[in-house]
């Protein structure tokens, strides 16, 4: 006879999803909606030109080997984006403008000022780079090239 188990509480199903959440084994989100969430949190919701500037720097990472192959990687990747980007939940006046500002960066649209820049922290902050070209301020954000 197989010793029995006790059945797994629902508590424990909760943290197991929550531990698969950045694996992708949990709900997977689409690339606009991973888009969104970036532009979202990271422009502050202040204009479209701060939330174009943010997907213009997620698809030059995409686009250049160094990060992951997909926008959701790359959105999802520790210590990179706002804390919680793909999970914190939004306003939903508030989503409009991201929502028609990722699909436009996913079709093609890009900031002209940001060039190969593949970083960007909040305006206003001071850093320690010595190797860092800036090349925009928009959306309460510094975006630069490093050098």
């Amino acid at each position: 006879m197989l010793p029995s188990r006790p059945p797994i509480r629902p508590a424990l199903w909760l943290m197991l999803g929550l531990a698969l959440s950045g694996c992708g084994l949990a709900r997977r989100q689409s690339e606009q909606d991973c888009m969104m969430r970036a532009m979202y949190f990271e422009s502050n919701r202040s204009s479209r030109e701060g939330m174009i500037a943010v997907g213009s720097v997620v698809m030059n990472r995409l686009q250049s080997g160094k990060y992951p192959r997909s926008v959701c990687g790359v959105v999802g990747q520790p210590r990179q984006f706002a804390p919680g980007v793909l999970t914190r939940p939004m306003k939903a006046r508030d989503m409009r403008l991201a929502q028609e500002a990722a699909a436009a960066v996913l079709r093609g649209e890009r900031h002209p000022r940001i060039g190969n820049a593949m970083f960007f922290h909040q305006a206003g902050l001071r850093t320690g780079y010595d190797n860092a070209h800036y090349v925009l301020i928009a959306g309460g954000n510094a975006f630069y090239e490093r050098i």
